[in-house]
């Protein structure tokens, strides 16, 4: 008579092997080990994906460091103050494309981009269309609206948060690593595009971009 225990024997490593692949194969659908597997995020923002992929020939010369959003992304309902210490919302100004800009007089590149984002509100603001810097300065409060008179900054509104609470709501989404940061936002409060560092806010590449973005000129693509 035969013995066949090597057989069976043979066939133990053979059984645990085919174990612990069906084991990762779990671990990774359940983890998201696998390229394929990528959050489809707020439905409501794919609106601006799609201008993000419409615009993206025009980040270029001025603008080029600006990385067009590739997935819909709202951002959080961000809250600072006005001028008059009065709270705001960034959902208030919904039905508008926005430049969201963080600013701090302490920031080199910040102090140096202003004149042109106050320039961009002269030129484009409107129905369509509204910078909105908030300066995060956590010190001196009049500090910041000291620098914006003696600069003659005076088409941006006057926007505020002590805390600095915007930077890390930011931050936390992948959205703010450094200063000056800008986040170029659709009328549903969702990224249409994100850049990390200054920009010539009022030179042509720049408006025709946010023209494009706000469809008011169409896009020489």
């Amino acid at each position: 008579m035969l013995d066949k225990t090597p057989s069976a024997t043979r066939r133990i490593p053979i059984v645990i092997a085919t174990v612990v692949v069906g084991g990762l194969a779990g671990f990774a659908a359940l983890y998201g080990l696998g390229l394929s597997r990528a959050p489809s995020g707020d439905p409501t923002c794919r609106p601006a994906v799609a201008t993000a992929q419409k615009i993206a020939p025009l980040a270029h010369g001025e603008v080029a460091a600006l990385t067009m959003a590739s997935a819909p992304l709202k951002l959080p309902d961000l809250t600072f103050e006005d001028a008059d210490g009065k709270p705001k919302k960034l959902s208030d100004f919904r039905g508008k494309t926005l430049l969201v800009n963080l600013w701090a007089t302490w920031c080199v590149p910040c102090r140096k981009e202003m004149p042109a984002l106050d320039e961009l509100q002269g030129k484009l603001s409107g129905p369509n269309f509204e910078v909105v810097a908030i300066n995060i300065d956590t010190r001196d409060p009049e500090k910041p609206k000291t620098f914006l008179k003696e600069a003659n900054l005076t088409r941006l509104g006057y926007f505020n948060d002590q805390k600095a609470k915007v930077f890390q709501d930011l931050k936390a989404i992948g959205r703010a690593l450094g200063m000056p940061t800008s986040v170029l936002v659709d009328p549903q409060g969702c990224e249409i595009a994100t850049i990390a560092g200054p920009a010539e806010w009022a030179s042509e590449d720049a408006l025709k971009l946010i023209r494009a973005a706000t469809g008011k000129a169409a896009a020489s693509l």
